[in-house]
This record gives C-alpha cells, sequence and structure tokens, in this order.
C-alpha cells in the first residue's frame, strides 16, 4: 500500500487520529510520518514506555529505589525504558501496577484466548475457581459442601 500522503513511498506507519469523536486512520511512510510533529520513527518499546512513564510521572519525587540484583535504579529504568533483570518487575511493582493499570485499565492479562485453547482454559479457570471454594469450605468447616465441590472437581478432571 502507497502513502496516504506522498503517494509514492511504501506506508509502513499507520496512524490513528480522533477528531471530535471520528477516527481517522492515514498510512504514511518513513519519511512524510517524521514530518507530523513528535512522531519519531522508528517507534520502539523502550521508547514508548519510557515516554509513558515520564508523562504519567512528572510529578513524582524522585528516589533512589533500586533493584537488589543488578543495581538499576527505577530514574535508569523511567529514562531507558527496559529493566535491567527480571528482579526489577518486583523491585519496581508498586509504582508500576498504576502505570499499567492505567495504561491497560488492568495489572492481570485478560487478552483473547486461541480458539484451539478456549474449551481448556474455561475448563482450567472453573478448577481453579472450585479449588479456592473448596479451601474456603473446609476453613469454615462446612464439610458437606467442600465434599460436593470435591466431586464437582473429580469429575471435571476425569472427564
Amino acid at each position: 500500500m502507497l502513502c496516504n500522503e506522498c503517494g509514492k513511498n511504501v506506508a509502513n506507519i499507520r496512524l490513528t487520529k480522533i477528531i471530535n469523536g471520528q477516527k481517522i486512520e492515514e498510512r504514511l511512510c518513513e519519511k512524510c510520518a517524521k514530518k507530523y510533529s513528535g512522531l519519531n520513527y522508528p517507534f520502539t518499546f523502550q521508547n514508548i514506555m519510557s515516554g509513558f512513564l515520564s508523562d504519567y510521572q512528572k510529578s513524582e519525587t524522585q528516589s533512589s529505589l533500586s533493584c537488589p540484583e543488578c543495581l538499576m535504579t527505577y530514574d535508569e529504568f523511567r529514562k531507558f525504558g527496559k529493566f535491567g533483570c527480571s528482579h526489577c518487575y518486583s523491585t519496581f511493582k508498586s509504582r508500576l501496577s498504576p502505570l499499567i493499570s492505567n495504561i491497560h485499565g488492568n495489572t492481570n492479562h485478560i487478552g483473547k484466548v486461541p480458539d484451539k485453547s478456549a474449551g481448556e482454559m474455561k475448563i482450567g479457570r472453573e478448577l481453579d475457581k472450585l479449588k479456592k471454594y473448596l479451601r474456603e469450605a473446609i476453613e469454615l468447616e462446612e464439610y458437606e459442601k467442600a465434599a460436593e465441590i470435591r466431586d464437582k472437581i473429580k469429575d471435571m478432571e476425569n472427564s
């Protein structure tokens, strides 16, 4: 597909604008995309994340919070937009949760399920719920209810 702006080059960027509640999509080449203010190509996940972080936390006071494993500070993460190690996620969790919630609306992934796995995943979720209810029934000493739930779990696991 050719660029909507120049009509010459291959469009490799899709720009979506919402103006007065109306969605307008444009397909642009790299050269024309650079004409738009604030649009830097190539887009990388790190650039996008560091942009979100700088906009989201401009008013926050700087602190010396750092990862005990890789020693990356939170300020370095904000600057580069990527973590130094897997432990950074838990170290900076208190600051990331509001950010992720603001961007995605939730901190748990609730995306689409592939058609092949949908049935298995539904059964798995139901089993997890039943096991939770079983633990709760046992804690509350409701043994008859617990026995019913246990039987349901066995039936589901055997089928």
